[in-house]
């Protein structure tokens, strides 16, 4: 069976792209369900699919990540994972249907947990705001806050993977969008504007059909208002988001053993350990002065970023795209 992927909430379990893309198993608040309860959940998720990865999103409250460490604590288990990100919730949504789509690949649950980092760098995750007087997830300057009490206006807000955010209207500034090919999803809250449509679909050359969904009950919190219209931009394509995490170098963690990509260990933390600087060459100096040895000496070395070239101009190498 393929890792489990586990999430707090049912407002980031997305339908599947296709019927390989296994289900979400949705893990309930800890008000509805005592902590015994609990820890027999997580122990069904083990027994059935061997390693549970938990998304939980730092907006959540507090409570659900203390019973998530509480059950990982008591079970005394090193087979859970706790995934923290900050991308909005529909955005968070992306992010778990994508890992979904991956577990059912032939990824280990460590390489799995840690893509979850690397995911998040290549998905655009924004809304249209009617206030951003109560935005604190984004960098608002004093110039927005006071324009955002004119009457009917409107922001496009980016969260990531860079913040930005512009007012909309006349000379508007273009937010940064994405160099590669995706799809947008939309989910609408009270917000009557179509500019997500008419505007940033061109402008970010997005191809085919919007596709919408509900809106997530945690987005009006998340954003501070309930005037918005929220949007994602991602990569929609299996075999592009295979190739993604395939590209990067894997690692042993040097604390639990697990397989991982990046700098962090996605099941306990911990950091890779910083490589060993290489031995000093004593025979290069008898090549004369500035030369080299190695690849470098018989010319310039092949281009980086070669598997990135699927995605577009710009995106860089998969392990430079780690934040």
């Amino acid at each position: 069976m393929p890792t489990a992927i586990a999430v707090t909430s049912t407002d980031l379990v997305l339908p599947a792209t296709d019927p390989r893309t296994p289900q979400a198993a949705v893990l309930p608040p800890p008000e509805t369900r005592s902590l015994d309860a609990s820890l027999a959940d997580m122990q069904q998720l083990l027994a059935r699919h061997g390693h549970v990865v938990v998304v939980c999103p730092t907006g959540a409250p507090p409570a659900i990540e203390h019973r998530l460490r509480a059950v990982r604590a008591l079970l005394e288990s090193d087979r859970i994972a706790l995934v923290r990100t900050d991308l909005p919730p529909l955005g968070t949504a992306v992010l778990v249907r994508q890992l979904r789509q991956l577990a059912g690949c032939d990824f280990s649950p460590g390489v799995l947990a840690s893509a979850a980092r690397l995911l998040a760098h290549y998905i655009y995750a924004g809304a249209v705001l009617g206030s951003v007087s109560r935005l604190d997830r984004v960098p608002v300057s004093l110039g927005s806050h006071l324009k955002g009490w004119l009457p009917g206006a409107h922001f496009a807000v980016l969260a990531g993977p860079t913040p930005q955010l512009v007012r909309l209207g006349a000379g508007e500034e273009r937010l940064a969008g994405p160099e590669f090919g995706t799809e947008l999803l939309l989910a609408r809250g009270q917000l009557q504007t179509d500019w997500p449509t008419t505007t940033l679909v061109p402008a970010w050359r997005i191809p085919g059909p919007v596709h919408e969904t509900p809106l997530p009950a945690s987005s009006p919190g998340w954003w501070g208002t309930g005037k918005l219209v929220e949007f994602t931009a991602y990569l929609p394509d299996l075999s592009v988001l295979h190739q993604l995490v395939s590209s990067v170098r894997r690692e042993a963690c040097h604390w639990c053993g697990m397989e991982l990509i990046g700098d962090r260990c996605g099941f306990c933390a911990a950091p890779l350990p910083p490589a060993a600087p290489p031995p000093p060459d004593h025979g290069a100096h008898t090549l004369g002065p500035g030369s080299r040895t190695g690849p470098y000496a018989l010319g310039p070395a092949a281009p980086a970023g070669a598997h990135a070239r699927a995605l577009g101009p710009g995106t860089g190498t998969a392990r430079a795209a780690l934040p």
